[in-house]
């Protein structure tokens, strides 16, 4: 009882403190341990609940093959690729264990140089896919650990080669940049060039290579790939005389514009594809200037040049562009598919006299006619050997003759009358509507009076017959020579 005395009146007296002047103060302090108490608490029930509801943290990768792809800054043109092939994407987005050689931006940039392109947009489709399906392996899914010297499998089939021996090395030359970027189904490694398919990398440098990497000319490469495999390896090596080698490259517009709608058989497109193709390198300040007879790997063509008018092969193909080099040789772009002349004169006139719509069957009824005479026109139409031009007169111009000379027909007239006015319709030689010149030109029988600018033909009596300008009736070409179409009979003086 008596120490309890002592501690009630230390009680007491703590009590008047908090009464006293000194209670505000006592207050606060019980307000902050009030406070601090209240904290405590609300941590004690976090540390609660979280072991109850554990955060889950991934222990491994997030994003599939093509989300890494498309996440990384410096692959963003093979994104652009991709994005071109939605079965790509979709395979390389769902369950598997790939194995992705990722070009950078840098890779693509120095790829389209190399070929000769300024977007992957002048990629043929297919080609750019089978580029992009050889930096995949679908087998496996291969960390740089697990690299070894050899040969790993592409999903096109054709092989890659791997050589671990210092650093990773791919097809000999590529290196990898970026290793080992882990996707949930696959691992990307990052590498500094396009990986060129094996089937590919022959084409690259070449004259082949400006057609076939630009889907501009993906016909005359298709025509290349059906034709004889002698064809392609003519193109991509030298020619006959070990020499660099020119092509003139059409466009698919130019196939168009020659009739082609389809590839025709094997052997025809061994003829025409090796018409386009000159034995030596040429470039264009080296093309002759005026006529010329240019040897061909099939043939002669005949070039024109008329200065501001442009460089014409066989007066209906114009040179659109030039000297794009390649390693062994050249390439000139052509807007019109160049067709090596496979009939005479007088196959063309007989064929053109007798088809659905008939031009010439009296120009054949009159050579007919004079065959066997002292000069044999039919004859000399028909030489294989023979090089000339002739200006051939339609059914209607011979029927304005007729009427004329108040005859019913070919058969009324002297058949000296006759052979001398046909005569006066061949000059010797080939010119093409391009080659033409003001003057006069010689005939088989007299001159006869140019006027280039207005296309006329002025003969011996002063009578002026006008060219064709249908294309199918101008610049005939023949193995033996060219035909024009004119609108009037020309008479010798």
């Amino acid at each position: 009882m008596e120490d309890f005395i002592p501690q009630r009146e230390t009680f007491s007296r703590l009590l008047e403190f908090i009464r006293g002047p000194n209670k505000t103060i006592m207050k606060n302090m019980l307000n902050h341990l009030k406070a601090s108490l209240l904290t405590v608490a609300a941590v004690l029930v976090f540390i609660s609940c979280s072991e109850e509801n554990e955060i889950k943290v991934p222990s491994g990768p997030t994003k599939t093959v093509v989300e890494v792809v498309t996440g990384y800054p410096d692959l963003s043109i093979l994104e652009a690729a991709l994005v071109k092939y939605p079965d790509l994407i979709t395979t390389l987005s769902g369950e598997g264990s790939f194995t992705v050689f990722a070009p950078n931006n840098a890779s693509f940039t120095n790829l389209l140089a190399a070929i000769g392109q300024t977007n992957l947009n002048d990629i043929p489709e297919d080609v750019l896919k089978s580029i992009l399906q050889y930096h995949v392996v679908a087998t496996a899914s291969l960390k740089s650990t697990d690299l070894s010297n050899g040969t790993v499998k592409a999903v096109n089939g054709e092989d890659i080669s791997i050589n671990v021996s210092s650093g990773v090395k791919i097809n000999s030359t590529v290196s990898v940049a970026v290793a080992d970027v882990e996707a949930t189904n696959g691992i990307v490694h990052i590498v500094d060039a396009v990986l060129v398919n094996p089937s590919i990398k022959p084409i690259v440098g070449t004259i082949v290579a400006p057609a076939y990497f630009n889907k501009n000319f993906s016909t005359l490469i298709a025509a290349v790939k059906a034709a004889s495999p002698s064809i392609l390896t003519t193109l991509l090596g030298n020619g006959p005389s070990n020499k660099k080698l020119t092509l003139f490259a059409p466009t698919n517009e130019a196939f168009a514009a020659a009739g082609i709608t389809s590839l025709p058989n094997r052997a025809t497109l061994d003829a025409v594809l090796a018409y386009h193709v000159i034995d030596d390198e040429v470039l264009a300040s080296e093309l002759p200037s005026g006529s010329a007879a240019i040897p061909t790997l099939n043939g002669n063509f005949y070039l024109s040049n008329n200065g501001a008018n442009g460089v014409f092969i066989n007066a209906r193909t114009q040179v659109v562009a030039t000297d794009i080099k390649g390693s062994n040789g050249v390439v000139h772009v052509i807007n019109r598919t160049l067709l090596p002349p496979s009939k005479t004169i007088a196959t063309i006139a007989s064929e053109l006299a007798s088809g659905s719509a008939p031009q010439f069957t009296q120009l054949v009824a009159a050579l007919v006619r004079t065959s066997g005479t002292g000069t044999d026109l039919l004859a000399a139409a028909a030489d294989a050997n023979a090089n000339l031009t002739v200006f051939a007169p339609t059914d209607a111009a011979f029927q304005a003759l007729y009427t004329a000379l108040g005859v019913n027909g070919i058969n009324d007239i002297d058949i000296n009358t006759l052979t001398a006015v046909l005569k006066h319709h061949i000059v010797a030689g080939r010119v093409f509507s391009t080659d033409l010149k003001n003057g006069t030109a010689a005939t088989l029988n007299g001159n006869i009076t140019i006027n280039a600018s207005t296309g006329t033909i002025t003969d011996g009596q002063s009578n002026a017959a006008t060219l064709n300008s249908n294309a199918a009736l101008l610049n005939v070409l023949a193995t033996n020579g060219v035909i024009h179409t004119i609108n009037q009979v020309l008479l010798p003086q």
